[in-house]
């Protein structure tokens, strides 16, 4: 496959040149985001523990869902603003006891994007009704990010809290879903509050036609291995010795000095 693919970029290996249509990416950005005291809204049970611990450890975090709405900007035609909003599960460890807690964040970010013009309406027979038909003419707004490293955690006396923190959201039922017990949305004597460090890509998109050309078709060479037939022993010989388990590879001592450093 490797062979094939060094041949295929020579222009005499072009055999032909074809129409596609495909997703055309108009504009893209990267973000490094650093949420600090993002508002954690625990569940019933991580409430009562939080209401009687002085500190709580951070833990881990992962991203359950980003909500993408896409809109155009009326003054400056051909960009648009890309509302993102994330939701969170994070959890950490409350003393004294060492128990867990638990809780949804929700971070909101808006980025502004050219997404182009489109003139052309696309309508497909994939989708369902007319409902699902109904052309706007907007850009597909894409998100790809990763779970976000969970930085700090503190908790807050409702008297010191901020104005702001107050808002009631409007949670989505998927996502209390993934949790075992009920949200706590409104106030309480102990808030909980996390810092979350975000890496996202944030791309623009619109449905086009473009000519590329083709080399051949991608016929896999590997064959398909059974995997059914050898005994728990054979397969467990062929996996090899997990050394870097045993000895991690060696690291910068001079990584340290950097001023973007994180300070423990």
């Amino acid at each position: 496959m490797a062979e094939k693919a060094a041949n295929a970029n020579s222009p005499a290996s072009c055999r032909e040149s074809v129409c596609i249509h495909t997703r055309k990416v108009f504009d893209a950005c990267r973000d490094k985001d650093c949420i600090e005291d993002l508002r954690v809204y625990p569940t019933c049970g991580s409430q009562s523990i939080i209401d009687t611990a002085f500190n709580v450890r951070p833990g881990s975090a992962k991203l359950l869902y980003a909500d993408v709405r896409v809109e155009e900007l009326n003054f400056n035609r051909g960009c648009f603003t890309c509302d993102i909003t994330y939701f969170y599960k994070v959890t950490g460890r409350a003393f004294p006891g060492d128990r867990l807690v638990t809780g949804l964040a929700i971070f909101d970010k808006r980025v502004v994007l050219f997404g182009g013009d489109g003139g052309s309406k696309v309508f497909t027979s994939h989708n369902g009704g007319l409902c699902d038909n109904i052309y706007n003419n907007l850009p597909i707004g894409v998100v790809e990010a990763v779970d976000p490293l969970i930085l700090a955690m503190k908790i807050v006396d409702v008297t010191n809290i901020d104005p702001r923190d107050n808002e009631i959201r409007d949670i989505p039922r998927e996502i209390s879903k993934s949790f075992d017990d009920e949200l706590i949305t409104s106030l309480t004597c102990k808030q909980l509050f996390v810092t979350l460090g975000q890496f996202s890509i944030i791309k623009l998109e619109r449905d086009t036609q473009l000519l590329i050309p083709v080399f051949d078709y991608c016929i896999p060479d590997k064959e398909c291995a059974a995997g059914g037939d050898e005994d728990p022993c054979t397969l467990f010989s062929h996996i090899p010795f997990p050394v870097d388990d045993f000895f991690p590879p060696p690291g910068n001592p001079n990584r340290c000095s950097s001023p973007n450093c994180l300070e423990t």
